[in-house]
């Protein structure tokens, strides 16, 4: 498991923050996004595999659409006005002081 912000907003990988799910989700939707994304992922790999320029562009787009569904894109679900540090270094931050006292600065599972 990853770190995840004290308000729940975020997990670290390799220093940085990465939005999580939106946790108001019905657990039925997320399912099923959650399956999309799997699925468009897989399909991001055969495309590669198969060199397909434009599966690839679709399969994307596809991973794009449900992550976006998902919350862990596009527009925030929250909504007290604070600003999204999706992909900042967990130090340049209003979480550095969190930050900086995990062990494991590069938030490899626990």
């Amino acid at each position: 498991m990853y770190p995840t912000t004290p308000d729940g907003r975020y997990f670290v990988v390799k220093q940085q923050l990465w939005r999580c799910s939106n946790p108001a989700l019905p657990a039925a939707e997320r399912e099923t996004f959650v399956a999309e994304l799997m699925s468009a992922r897989r399909a991001v790999k055969e495309a590669k595999r198969g060199d397909d320029a434009q599966a690839l562009k679709s399969a994307r787009a596809r991973v794009n659409d449900a992550k976006v569904a998902l919350g862990e894109r596009g527009p925030v679900w929250w909504d007290d006005g604070s600003p999204d540090y999706n992909r900042f270094k967990g130090s340049n931050t209003p979480y550095a002081q969190w930050f900086a006292q995990l062990p494991d600065k590069n938030g490899g599972p626990a």
